[in-house]
């Protein structure tokens, strides 16, 4: 035999038969009948929760601890403030706002808390909502939907409790409960949206603690209401923020899912006619209360 042929016969074929070749580490067998989806990948990893991940909310968050930081130095009640001392910080009064021309106030009594408990209750629903609906509405939506829902919860709550003409009235209105529900509203509206990459399960389940959340807020408000105590719950300020959510929320598509030009049209659009029926309510409201009515 040949070298060139004795060296053809003892080379290793480049595909071996089964049961020859080296040996290849073993595979623990899958059970029977069982095989990964083509498209399976393992979920990717939950983002951590910081500022840049929330601007808008977290910006929200401070501001709203700053302004009670300065009631605080200025010298109100860390606990229990006095009414007035809420209103020379930009509290909600009708009379204020109907006989005097004080709209402002519908803005301002949005940031400003009667003690650090309430405070921290609102400031904690804020944080968990907003960190919720900010994906959904981006940063520029999540401040424009609690600025115009807190406005629409303290106008429903003067038009409900003007004090006028004789301007007698001693409710004080303030806290960002009102945007809070908005903010609720919103989201509600927005997680029933079709675009969402979401499995039904997981949305339906998000559904149904959003609505957990406005539900036992209503039940807590009306209770403190029939129990007649010394400091009641604005829940005219509720129910408006949470109407008003809705509304906002009805031409809206959610950012995840949606077209970015298409996003940012209808969310400009519900912001434009959202302040344009504000002001509207807020002129005739303004109209009838001049009259005495």
């Amino acid at each position: 035999m040949d070298p060139e042929q004795g060296r053809r016969l003892t080379s290793q074929p480049e595909i071996l038969p089964p049961g020859t070749g080296p040996e290849l580490p073993q595979r623990s067998p899958e059970p029977q009948g069982w095989y990964p989806p083509p498209e399976y990948q393992p979920p990717p990893p939950r983002p951590r929760r910081h500022w840049a991940s929330a601007p808008a909310t977290y910006t929200l968050v401070g501001i709203n601890c700053a302004v009670f930081l300065l009631m605080t130095v200025s010298g109100v009640s860390i606990l229990a403030p006095t009414a007035k001392q809420i209103l020379d910080w930009g509290g909600n009064n009708g009379t204020l706002v109907f006989a005097d021309g004080e709209w402002w106030r519908l803005v301002t009594a949005m940031f400003v808390h009667i003690g650090i408990v309430h405070l921290a209750t609102n400031m904690w629903c804020l944080w968990n909502l907003g960190l919720l609906g900010e994906p959904l509405l981006g940063e520029l939506g999540i401040l424009a939907a609690y600025v115009l829902t807190g406005f629409a919860g303290n106008l429903l709550s003067v038009a409900v409790r003007p004090g006028v003409p004789g301007g007698a009235e001693s409710i004080v209105g303030a806290g960002a409960s009102g945007a809070v529900f908005g903010l609720a509203g919103v989201i509600l509206m927005l997680l029933r949206s079709p675009l969402l990459p979401i499995p039904q399960a997981e949305l339906k389940k998000l559904r149904r603690s959003v609505w957990y959340f406005a539900i036992l807020n209503f039940i807590i408000g009306a209770g403190v209401w029939l129990a007649r105590t010394s400091v009641q719950i604005d829940n005219m300020a509720h129910l408006g923020g949470f109407l008003s959510g809705l509304a906002l929320g009805v031409p809206l598509v959610p950012r995840i899912g949606a077209p970015r030009d298409r996003f940012v049209r209808r969310r400009a659009f519900a912001v434009v006619a959202m302040l344009f029926f504000l002001l509207l309510i807020a002129w005739g409201l303004r109209a009838y209360y001049k009259q005495g009515g």
